[in-house]
């Protein structure tokens, strides 16, 4: 990873369908790969919220997701990742189901306001 870099990370689905929310988004400004639907991709970083017939994943698996991103983040301190308030748009969770899964985030997750 190069120093100083910034990741923005979204919600994403289990079928890499990048096509609404903060995954379009994803896409279109931070270099998401449409049909690739976990982990880092261009500055971006998927965490999946929804399975491959696009419906909502429940929160045990979600957790999973965020946990494989946490490591991620700390094997990569030299990274500042801006992290959306996932699952709590299109998948439809509240910020009180998915905010305790980044207890564990270091420093350079920025997270949304939303999950503080």
């Amino acid at each position: 990873m190069t120093e100083g870099r910034r990741m923005f990370v979204f919600g994403s689905n289990l079928a890499g369908r990048h096509g609404a929310g903060s995954a379009r988004e994803a896409v279109a400004r931070h270099g998401a790969v449409y049909g690739r639907a976990t982990g880092p991709q261009g500055n971006a970083y998927a965490i999946p919220t929804k399975d491959r017939n696009l419906r909502t994943l429940p929160l045990d698996e979600i957790r999973a997701h965020v946990d494989d991103f946490i490591a991620f983040a700390i094997r990569n301190p030299d990274v500042e990742f801006d992290v959306v308030a996932v699952g709590c748009g299109l998948a439809g969770y509240a910020p009180a189901d998915i905010a305790p899964m980044f207890r564990g985030a270091p420093p350079n997750c920025h997270l949304p306001k939303e999950f503080i």
